[in-house]
């Protein structure tokens, strides 16, 4: 359980990725509308509550005292390099908790604004909350490119392409992420 999950954490943290590296500098600050966020604000979202909900996240809540999420949303990075080194240290904070878990911890309870979770059913909503997030990031992408945009999945008009190469291999035990 916790090798897919992490799994699937790290395909999301690539698309992310593969997402900044189609972007200049410019297009990762870019508002898409009026009070819309940016990337660069949906990254220092992710990051604050990255560090928030995974620091000491067996014994503390989830949503700790030093966490300014209002703040998340204010514009304060300027450049990639700040970009990419909260994105980084938010996954690696991530990486770091569910890494150290035991299947036993799966089922313990965790808190997160005084509410009880299981720690898997934490984990998956973590998944689903950054999962809309990086969304997020690689619409606004696509947005930003418009024709210029080189498909994360499987392109537009590709599908067969894609599933005859997929049906004409032999069947596997393999996670769709592994060549990730």
């Amino acid at each position: 359980m916790i090798e897919s999950i992490l799994k699937l954490f790290r395909y999301y943290k690539s698309l992310g990725e593969r997402t900044f590296e189609a972007l200049s500098d410019e297009e990762l600050h870019l508002e898409p509308a009026p009070g819309a966020n940016s990337i660069s604000i949906i990254v220092k979202h992710l990051w604050g509550n990255m560090l928030s909900r995974w620091t000491n996240f067996l014994t503390e809540d989830g949503e700790k005292d030093w966490r300014n999420r209002d703040e998340e949303f204010e514009v304060t990075i300027k450049t990639r390099e700040e970009l990419l080194t909260k994105w980084e240290e938010g996954w690696q904070c991530l990486f770091n908790a569910i890494g150290n878990l035991s299947e036993e911890d799966l089922e313990r309870t965790i808190y997160i604004r005084n509410e009880g979770h299981s720690v898997i059913d934490a984990i998956h909503r973590q998944l689903a909350h950054y999962s809309y997030h990086v969304g997020q990031i690689v619409f606004l992408g696509k947005l930003i490119k418009g024709e210029g945009w080189e498909s994360l999945s499987i392109p537009k008009g590709g599908s067969n392409d894609y599933n005859s190469n997929k049906f004409s291999s032999e069947k596997a035990d393999r996670h769709f992420t592994d060549k990730v």
